[in-house]
């Protein structure tokens, strides 16, 4: 699998290409905003996005939202360690997770691969056939979740959503009518354990109900303040 990395720390840069080729992902590397998203834009390999919110020619928040505008492309926020504004934003305008700087390898590596799991690995050619046979719908009131082609849509029509959404979805879904603890989502979904004072969960399901009342879905995301959240009809 590849990752197009944009950052623009050179030492930095080079321990992470020598790393993550170690754990067996070709990596191609961008050194400013620009280039970086002429990359996640036009090379069609590219599986998961490191992004770098300080960057020249282009900051990662403006390219998260260039991204966003044309693709669904799993991306990972590196953001400056305490600085919550950046996270937040970068929530909101659709990254998939971040990380704070100066992080450990080995979490980042979990969190590369806890968002690949999310977002879908690409099928083997020798099992494409047999999992084409057998297409996985869920269906929640007038959403339809496709669980084959990692694909959701209302009334017939696609939705754009981010693979922490979907995920988000899916497992609500899959449990509609309970209501369950943002402990167990995260880890589900987001695949790390929640930390005290961490709002990626509720920054996105806000994100999650835009999208579903931009489509006017019944589906109704409920929250109870020390319970978590559910999903009804």
């Amino acid at each position: 699998m590849s990752i197009l990395l944009i950052e623009d720390d050179k030492g930095l840069a080079e321990l992470l290409t020598e790393f993550l080729s170690m754990s067996g992902y070709d990596v191609v590397h961008c050194a400013d905003g620009e280039a970086g998203l002429q990359a996640a834009l036009t090379q069609t390999d590219i599986d998961l996005v490191l992004l770098d919110v300080m960057l020249p020619k282009m900051n990662g928040l403006d390219v998260l939202k260039g991204i966003r505008q044309q693709s669904e492309l799993p991306v990972l926020m590196l953001t400056a360690r305490g600085d919550d504004l950046d996270k937040v934003l970068g929530l909101e305008l659709g990254a998939d997770d971040y990380l704070a700087k100066p992080f450990n390898d080995r979490e980042l590596l979990a969190r590369i691969r806890a968002i690949i799991r999310r977002t879908g690995d690409k099928p083997s050619s020798s099992s494409d056939a047999a999992r084409e046979n057998k297409k996985m719908l869920l269906q929640v009131g007038d959403i339809e979740i496709d669980t084959q082609k990692m694909s959701v849509s209302c009334h017939g029509s696609e939705m754009e959503l981010t693979g922490s959404e979907y995920a988000l979805l899916k497992y609500l879904g899959s449990k509609a009518g309970e209501l369950i603890s943002k402990d167990v989502l995260s880890e589900t979904c987001l695949g790390r354990r929640l930390q005290a004072f961490d709002r990626s969960i509720d920054t996105h399901i806000s994100n999650l109900r835009k999208k579903l009342n931009a489509v006017n879905s019944s589906v109704d995301i409920k929250s109870q303040r020390g319970r978590g959240y559910g999903i009804f009809v």
